[in-house]
């Protein structure tokens, strides 16, 4: 990120700050030095947006382009199991 200010200066420039959005990308605010937002340009975050896929639609991606045949169970699942005997129980 090229531009960083505190989120007291860029109240006091936000309308300079939004106008050099465009042109110098995204800028980091901070609060007592330390980073907690960013202003995005309205591309930028467009963009961003752009990219983002729910949950369905990733699975029946995933579903679609991974060939479910010579797949076992058994050899996917084998190591996630514990198989270790549970403590005692008494009746």
């Amino acid at each position: 990120m090229n531009k960083r200010y505190s989120i007291a200066e860029a109240r006091h420039n936000l309308a300079a700050l939004v106008h050099d959005l465009n042109k110098k990308g995204p800028i980091e605010l901070t609060r007592r030095g330390e980073p907690v937002a960013v202003l995005l340009s309205l591309q930028d975050y467009q963009r961003l947006m752009l990219q983002r896929v729910d949950f369905w639609r990733s699975y029946q991606e995933f579903r679609r382009t991974t060939p479910a045949s010579g797949i076992e169970p058994e050899e996917v699942f084998q190591d996630v199991r514990d198989r270790t005997v549970g403590r005692e129980v008494r009746w």
